[in-house]
């Protein structure tokens, strides 16, 4: 189910002359649902989601919401589905089996009416959910790759990062991220030494997702790099020190 706001777009294309057909490509809702929102904006009965009541609420917990909207961002995706209408999935890589842990957490604490499943794939574990109100928590379900078209969290979605920027910090990193040991040689006293030194790596085609994490490592006074085209690079002792505190290795 779509809040009400999500529909008036929709009939708006519609009375700009639009095709059901290309409102629906546009905003990544079905054909039927637009006709039927001709007949009946309202919703039928009331919802329990959040979004579409009459006045919206953030999602709950926030803190659970922002970590998992970081999850969502970098492997995750939301995708009609026959009976429940849509469902959320999230890919989680087999080595990490603290992170399926916590995808999963997050998930069942911001939709505590669905399950939770976990489906293998090969080297990777989906955490899946069904429900009609996914794309109502992720406005940035639509239509083809994230890193093909454009992404800008909603103005409920930033207060939910600004309210929660480790956790976000830390979905992202969790998805597309990792902390790895660099090394390097210099020259002392005349020999040569060896040093080792962390480093935090977030990787995103996307650079709109790149520049919404680079954006929160700035609010949260963290120094960062381009390292090339598609990664970020946190190497500066301080920042690296205080990546550890709230994100560390993955587990």
């Amino acid at each position: 189910m779509y809040d009400l706001e999500t529909r008036k777009r929709a009939l708006t294309l519609l009375r700009q002359g639009r095709s059901l057909n290309s409102a629906s490509r546009q905003t990544g809702i079905s054909r039927a649902a637009i006709r039927g929102w001709q007949a009946r904006i309202e919703p039928l009965r009331p919802s329990d989601c959040r979004r579409c009541r009459d006045r919206p609420d953030l999602p709950h917990p926030p803190d659970a919401y922002a970590y998992l909207l970081g999850l969502y961002l970098g492997d995750g995706c939301v995708s009609p589905h026959p009976r429940t209408g849509y469902f959320l999935r999230i890919a989680c890589a087999n080595a990490w089996p603290g992170l399926i842990d916590a995808c999963a957490d997050a998930v069942h604490a911001v939709h505590p009416t669905g399950s939770v499943h976990r489906l293998p794939r090969e080297g990777c574990v989906s955490v899946v959910s069904y429900g009609r109100h996914w794309p109502c928590l992720f406005p940035q379900h639509a239509p083809g790759k994230k890193h093909e078209r454009h992404i800008q969290l909603a103005t409920w979605q930033r207060e939910s990062v600004n309210a929660h920027p480790w956790e976000f910090i830390r979905g992202l990193v969790h998805s597309d991220g990792c902390r790895t040991t660099n090394w390097t040689e210099r020259t002392v006293a005349g020999q040569r030494k060896r040093y080792e030194y962390p480093r935090y790596f977030f990787t995103n085609k996307s650079e709109d997702i790149r520049r919404l994490y680079t954006d929160t490592l700035d609010h949260l006074g963290i120094e960062w790099k381009q390292a090339n085209t598609w990664n970020i690079s946190v190497a500066r002792k301080v920042s690296v020190a205080m990546m550890d505190q709230h994100i560390g290795p993955k587990y």
